[in-house]
């Protein structure tokens, strides 16, 4: 009979349970299909200690990282996250009477629950950023839904003619890897595309507005006083609203900021944050762009094409405009 493994405690009763009823050793041993060695063995521990359970769980060869070496290497990883397997077990072998392999290191890191994976890629921020993000999360941590239904928001973004669809699986055979319906195209720069920029409150849309070439301080003043002031006159008379726009140059060129010094008597510019997160709710809208971009039945085949889809979307997003509504209004609450 082959070796097997230690017996469980139900097995282990089947044995006293066997041997209680009256069968021989060699008749437990040929019902049950363990060695008549086992026999004995699991009945004379129950004779002498009147239990089932398994005696052995120390059996096996100790391992050569006790709690105490853990801890140790844990201190190891937190004082140097990027360092190699090899690396690692280096610098626990140093100033240790009996070394280790850096297979029981892979091992004792594994039962600690440490793996080997790729960092998350985050933005570089620094201090005084950092800060800044902060004044802001508790300038306006108390401020109510109702406070935030005072804010026009805007951006810019910009729509590819041929967008890349991530990652595409098909299938094909060994020999048809070359096969045109298994390849997928590709074109520098996506092809070209638009940009536009938008704003929009809680209360309604606002204009959208394509950028023909690179969006500077003269094309941004442009903008803000042929259709920031009148929005923000018009959806709050009584002076209560705030416009949003993020720091980007031309944002924040002196031209632009001279003219805002000049109407701060009808609305207010939100002070935004420097490296700020994807907090502006306007992200929803692109998103909403992109997605109606991509569902059409006949994709625009040059620019001009995809600015007037573009425009086009944007005018029909009102009918959902409620939906999107709610989305920015758990997202505000959330903030």
């Amino acid at each position: 009979m082959g070796k097997k493994g230690d017996l469980s405690n139900f097995e282990r009763g089947m044995v006293v349970g066997a041997r209680l009823a009256g069968l021989s050793i060699s008749q437990s041993a040929q019902l049950l299909g363990f060695s008549r060695t086992t026999i004995s063995r699991v009945y004379k521990e129950w004779c002498e200690k009147g239990k089932t359970s398994s005696m052995r769980q120390s059996c096996g060869r100790k391992c050569l990282v006790d709690a105490r070496g853990q801890r140790r290497m844990g201190r190891l990883i937190q004082a140097d996250r990027r360092a190699t397997l090899t690396e690692i077990t280096t610098r626990y072998n140093r100033g240790k009477q009996q070394s280790i392999c850096e297979a029981t290191t892979c091992t004792t890191l594994r039962r600690m629950g440490y793996n080997s994976r790729r960092p998350h890629r985050v933005p570089l921020i620094s201090t005084t950023n950092r800060k800044k993000r902060l004044q802001f999360a508790r300038a306006h941590q108390k401020w109510t839904v109702e406070d935030w239904k005072n804010v026009a928001w805007s951006d810019e973004s910009r729509f590819l003619l041929r967008h890349s669809d991530g990652r595409v699986r098909i299938w094909h055979k060994q020999n048809e890897n070359m096969d045109p319906s298994c390849l997928v195209t590709t074109v520098q720069a996506g092809g070209g595309g638009v940009m536009v920029w938008g704003m929009f409150s809680w209360h309604t849309l606002g204009p959208l507005v394509p950028i023909g070439h690179r969006l500077n301080a003269t094309a941004y003043l442009s903008i803000v006083s042929d259709h920031v002031h009148p929005f923000m006159t018009t959806m709050f008379p009584s002076s209560d609203g705030y416009f949003q726009q993020d720091n980007a140059p031309c944002h924040k060129a002196r031209i632009i900021s001279n003219w805002f010094l000049e109407h701060d008597n009808e609305f207010t510019l939100l002070k935004w944050p420097p490296q700020s997160p994807d907090l502006n709710p306007i992200e929803h809208l692109w998103d909403v762009v992109e997605r109606e971009l991509r569902a059409l039945h006949v994709h625009p085949t040059n620019l001009h094409q995809l600015q007037d889809a573009i425009l086009s979307i944007w005018a029909n997003i009102s009918k959902e405009f409620s939906t999107l509504l709610n989305q920015c209004h758990v997202e505000l609450r959330q903030f």
